[in-house]
């Protein structure tokens, strides 16, 4: 997987960091909010079921498991992050259609969530969402 573009969001795991609270552990059991850890749409069939990103038209995820380092760039500043894998999500199909701009550069569709600490190493956590650029790591 060369370049996957689409929107970063990112979401709660694990221990308690920043907005987070301490409930779950994530797919992989190893989840925790303040680590540089995402959730990736393809770690398993059973995932891939539940996230559903070739219903928005984005083809050619990747089959990745627990671990698996990605490197995800802002598109809007060139600050980048390497993650390992933690869990499944995001839920890709819940968000067909949705679309994140900075200046005139915009993306669409949720291909990748990061943990509270990995996303404030690329952008402020009240941007919620920005386009990417997913590289595999």
């Amino acid at each position: 997987m060369a370049g996957l573009q689409g929107e970063v969001s990112w979401f709660c795991c694990g221990n308690a960091w920043g907005p987070c609270g301490t409930a779950g552990h994530g797919a992989c059991g190893t989840c925790n909010s303040g680590s540089s850890q995402h959730a990736w749409t393809n770690t398993s069939d059973a995932c891939y079921s539940i996230t559903r990103p070739d219903r928005c038209g984005i083809t050619g995820v990747s089959r990745r498991t627990c671990g698996f380092r990605h490197q995800t760039t802002n598109l809007c500043t060139g600050a980048r992050v390497t993650t390992s894998i933690a869990d499944c999500g995001p839920q890709t199909d819940l968000f067909c259609g949705e679309r994140a701009c900075c200046g005139g550069t915009c993306a669409s569709n949720r291909v990748i969530d990061l943990t509270p600490a990995a996303f404030s190493a690329i952008a402020s956590l009240n941007s919620g969402l920005i386009p990417c650029q997913v590289d595999a790591g």
